[in-house]
C-alpha cells in the first residue's frame, strides 16, 4: 500500500514534468509562430514603404522631365518664330529650311525633331504667350492634343480638366472626339457666353447635382452599330464590361457601387439597372437604361428610387440622391412637364453609340447661346 502511494506519486510527478516539457513545447512554437509572423509584417512594411518612395521619385522624376520638355519646346518654338519675324527664315522656303533642321537635328541628337514635331513647337509658342506651370502634370503629348483647338476658352476647359482629372494623353484625346465641351454647355439648355468663359475658367466643376450631366452620352467604346438594336439589359452588361470608360465618360468623381441594386417596398422587388456614388457631391447616383423614347412612367419610377435611397440607404453626411435616365430618344417636353413638381434631384439624358458630329454640337452652342442673348437682350429692353 505503501509503495503504491509512493509509485502514484512518482507517476503523477513524471506526468507533470511530460505536461512541462509539452506546455514549454508549445510555448516555443508559439514564439517561433509570432516571431515569423513579425518577421512577416516588418518584411511587408519594409517592402511597401520602399515601394512608395521608389513611385514618388518615378513620379518627381517624370515630372521633372515634363516640365523640362514643355520649357525647352516652348524656347525651340520661340527661337523659330523670332528668326521668321527677323526675316532669316523666308515663308517661300520656311519648310524647306525646317525639314533640313530637323534631319540634322534627328542625326546629331536622336528622336523627337521631326519636321512636324518642330512645326508643333512653332504653334506652342505662338499659342501660349509664356511658359505653361503645369508642374508637370501635363507632358508634350498632352500640349499637342492642346494647340490642335483652335478657341481659346475651348483649349483653356480642355487643359484645366486633364491637370485637374490627370487625364492620360488618350483620355484626352477622346474626351475631345467626343466633344465634351460642347455637350457640357449644351447639358442644361442654358449655354450662354459666361457658361464658356467659366469652363475655361475652372474646368467642369460639380457644386450641384445638374454639374454632372452631359446629353448626349456617348458610348463609342462599346462598338455598337449604330442601327442594331439592344436590349437593356446587354447595354447594362456592356457598359459593366467597360466600366472604366464608363466612368471616364460619367465624369470625375464617380465610383461603382453595383447593378441590379434590389429595392423591397411593400413585398415586391424592384431592380435600380446601376448605382454609382459621387465622392465630390458625397450622394448616390442612380441610372436607369431604356431602350426606347422617353416615357412620362419612367420618372415615377427613378422618383420612387429616390426616395427609397434617400430613406432607407443614405447615411450621415449624404447628399440627396440624384436619378439620371438614360434613353436612345428623349422629348424635352415630356421630360419638362414629367420632371415638374417633383423635388428630386431627376434628370434625363439621350445617349448615343457613335461620336457626334462636332459641327452639329457646335451649330447647336451657337444657336442657344444666340436664343439666349436674344432674349437677355428682350428682358433688358422691356
Amino acid at each position: 500500500m505503501k509503495y503504491e502511494k509512493i509509485n502514484n506519486i512518482m507517476l503523477s510527478v513524471v506526468a507533470l514534468f511530460n505536461f512541462a516539457d509539452i506546455v514549454c513545447r508549445i510555448g516555443k512554437k508559439v514564439k517561433m509562430s509570432n516571431e515569423l509572423i513579425s518577421k512577416d509584417e516588418i518584411t511587408n512594411e519594409l517592402v511597401n514603404e520602399i515601394k512608395d518612395l521608389i513611385i514618388n521619385a518615378r513620379n518627381k522624376v517624370a515630372q521633372q522631365v515634363n516640365e523640362t520638355l514643355v520649357d525647352t519646346y516652348w524656347n525651340i518654338g520661340k527661337v523659330i518664330v523670332e528668326k521668321e519675324q527677323s526675316g532669316q527664315i523666308k515663308a517661300e522656303y520656311g519648310k524647306a529650311i525646317l525639314l533640313n533642321v530637323s534631319k540634322r537635328l534627328s542625326k546629331e541628337i536622336g528622336k523627337g525633331f521631326s519636321k512636324s514635331n518642330l512645326f508643333n513647337m512653332r504653334k506652342f509658342y505662338l499659342m501660349y504667350s509664356k511658359i505653361p506651370d503645369t508642374s508637370g502634370i501635363l507632358g508634350w503629348s498632352h500640349y499637342c492634343e492642346l494647340i490642335s483647338i483652335k478657341e481659346d476658352a475651348k483649349r483653356q476647359f480642355y487643359e484645366k480638366e486633364t491637370i485637374n482629372s490627370r487625364w492620360s494623353v488618350r483620355e484626352l484625346q477622346r474626351q475631345i472626339e467626343t466633344s465634351l465641351f460642347e455637350r457640357l454647355l449644351l447639358s442644361d439648355g442654358k449655354a450662354n457666353k459666361e457658361k464658356v468663359l467659366q469652363l475655361a475658367r475652372e474646368g467642369q466643376i460639380l457644386n450641384k447635382p445638374e454639374d454632372v450631366i452631359k446629353d448626349p452620352y456617348v458610348f463609342e467604346f462599346l462598338g455598337v452599330p449604330e442601327q442594331k438594336p439592344l436590349l437593356e439589359k446587354d447595354l447594362e452588361y456592356k457598359l459593366i464590361n467597360h466600366i472604366e470608360k464608363f466612368l471616364l465618360e460619367l465624369g470625375k468623381g464617380f465610383m461603382f457601387v453595383g447593378s441590379q441594386q434590389r429595392i423591397t417596398i411593400g413585398n415586391v422587388h424592384y431592380y435600380v439597372d446601376m448605382v454609382f456614388y459621387n465622392k465630390i457631391l458625397k450622394a448616390y447616383v442612380l441610372i436607369d437604361l431604356k431602350m426606347g423614347n422617353l416615357k412620362p412612367e419612367n420618372f415615377g419610377q427613378m422618383n420612387m428610387y429616390l426616395n427609397y435611397y434617400e430613406e432607407e440607404i443614405n447615411e450621415e453626411g449624404d447628399n440627396k440622391p440624384i436619378g439620371i435616365i438614360l434613353c436612345a430618344d428623349k422629348d424635352n417636353i415630356v421630360a419638362e412637364y414629367s420632371i415638374g413638381g417633383m423635388n428630386n434631384n431627376l434628370f434625363a439624358s439621350n445617349y448615343t453609340y457613335y461620336i457626334p458630329k462636332q459641327e452639329e454640337l457646335i451649330a447647336q452652342v451657337e444657336q442657344v447661346i444666340r436664343e439666349n442673348e436674344e432674349e437677355k437682350k428682350n428682358k433688358e429692353n422691356k
